[in-house]
């Protein structure tokens, strides 16, 4: 077995909190999975995340769709380093701009179930079915099971992990958003994956200023970037 590739915060990471045994499970149906790529240092970020932050109401959360903010570092380099950003999320985004073949990344991009969803953004479910994807969390370890549907049986599969904060306000003092205080739902803090039936660490990072803790949870094909199921929960 290849060992699991981890990332995650350094700036803001103090220790490890915590977490209560938890079980998650998708339905069938193709679950959704919300990326909005982001930075404190945008001026045209915070409406995007001030929509996200609006979902964390919605009927819908966990399950018909899960929500990730993934915070890039390339704005960092104009006066305000965001802490929750790292070149590992910076990656992804290059990675979803080389697969739709476009020659650049920008923010706010919000990407559903691998492509780029602008426009109406319904939260209606596809209810494509895909198969049901079954987690269990003991606040340091995940153990994932995922049972696809017929069409999708074959080849290898790989789990995907993050660990979200929220409940964040972030007073920001340089760059395009200087004087606002800025307030954040779904961040990424660490993020982990292994092939499927492998169990792997993603410990709970303790963050300033975190004062929920949810797990977002996908399954692709190994190596691709497409969701084909997700699920995840609150932590506390």
């Amino acid at each position: 077995m290849r060992p699991f590739l981890f990332v995650g915060l350094a700036l803001c990471t103090g220790g490890h909190l915590g977490a209560a045994a938890a079980q998650f499970a998708s339905g069938p149906n193709r679950v959704g999975l919300i990326e909005l790529f982001t930075s404190e240092g945008c001026s045209s970020c915070p409406p995007a995340e001030r929509w996200l932050a609006t979902l964390r109401a919605e009927p819908g959360l966990w399950r018909d769709f899960v929500p990730v903010a993934f915070h890039v570092d390339y704005w960092n380099r104009l006066g305000w380093p965001d802490c929750f950003s790292t070149r590992e999320f910076t990656q992804r985004e290059y990675d979803y701009a080389a697969a739709w073949a476009s020659p650049s990344v920008y923010t706010p991009c919000v990407v559903r179930d691998g492509a780029e969803w602008a426009g109406s953004r319904s939260l209606v479910p596809s209810g494509d079915p895909v198969g049901k994807l079954m987690i269990r969390y003991d606040g340091a370890v995940v153990h994932a099971e995922f049972s696809p549907v017929v069409a999708l049986a074959g080849g290898t599969f790989e789990i995907h992990a993050a660990i979200l904060g929220g409940g964040i306000t972030s007073p920001v003092s340089a760059g395009e958003n200087r004087g606002e205080t800025l307030r954040h739902e779904f961040i990424a803090l660490k993020m982990a994956h292994a092939p499927l039936g492998q169990e792997f660490a993603l410990p709970v990072p303790k963050v300033a200023g975190v004062t929920r803790h949810a797990l977002a949870v996908w399954v692709t094909r190994s190596g691709e970037l497409p969701p084909l199921q997700a699920t995840g929960g609150w932590l506390d």
